[in-house]
């Protein structure tokens, strides 16, 4: 079965940095882009950042240019999300996820709290 596990999520100050890690599995990997999105109550679900199956390219939503970065390995079927310079408009659920054919999967999400 598909399974997408995130971690590295918690409570970080404003300014500060945190990496997020999502393990995958069930599938092959390296054939897919794969995604990060968010959520925060009472917002709809931001797509964070894309990348490339060999990780060549990358997007980002407007308010995470500059500041986050997706990357991807390929051999240990992970792929990472690097935050900088959080805001606490950051703080939320933030979720991997991968397009497979006819479904797409998610990972039951980690919290990321942005905080003095």
């Amino acid at each position: 079965q598909v399974q997408l596990v995130e971690s590295g999520g918690g409570l970080v100050q404003p300014g500060g940095s945190l990496r997020l890690s999502c393990a995958a599995s069930g599938f092959t990997f390296s054939a897919y882009p794969m995604r990060w999105y968010r959520q925060t109550p009472g917002k709809e679900r931001e797509l964070v950042a894309t990348i490339t199956s060999a990780g060549g390219s990358t997007s980002y939503g407007d308010s995470m240019k500059g500041r986050f970065t997706i990357s991807r390995d390929n051999g240990k079927n992970m792929v990472y999300l690097q935050m900088s310079r959080l805001k606490p408009e950051d703080t939320a659920v933030y979720y991997c996820h991968a397009d497979l054919p006819h479904q797409d999967y998610w990972g039951k999400g980690i919290l990321v709290t942005v905080s003095s």
